[in-house]
């Protein structure tokens, strides 16, 4: 299975961005996948927290700190996850990248993308 993110870019505060998670090689309909942000400096998955995870039973997870500005979808015709992210602010800054195994993802277990970074700033 592949993962490749895309859509992040610079933004002011309280713009919006809409970061895409496309697979190949497996149909994510059967998984649960997980957003997660680290250091926007370099692609380094170790240490990096889970944003929100859109899980096969339908449930989904938000961070306390993106409820209400964040919101996960998937279309499964496309094979891909989003995040939709608005009102974006300085803290939202990293790299994002998603994950099979949704926020209990493990480095050695699952798939993961390299990530695309978002930076928000005036």
């Amino acid at each position: 299975v592949q993962l490749v993110e895309s859509g992040g870019g610079s933004v002011q505060p309280g713009g919006s961005l809409r970061l895409s998670c496309a697979a190949s090689g497996a149909n994510l309909g059967g998984y649960s996948i997980g957003w997660f942000r680290g250091t926007p400096e370099k692609e380094d998955r170790e240490g990096v927290d889970c944003i929100s995870s859109t899980y096969g039973d339908g449930s989904t997870y938000y961070d306390p700190s993106v409820k209400g500005r964040f919101s996960i979808s998937r279309d499964n015709v496309k094979n891909t996850v989003y995040l939709q992210m608005n009102n974006l602010q300085p803290e939202d800054t990293g790299r994002y990248y998603c994950a099979t195994g949704g926020c209990q993802a493990t480095l050695a277990m699952d798939y993961w993308g390299r990530g695309t970074l978002v930076t928000v700033t005036s």
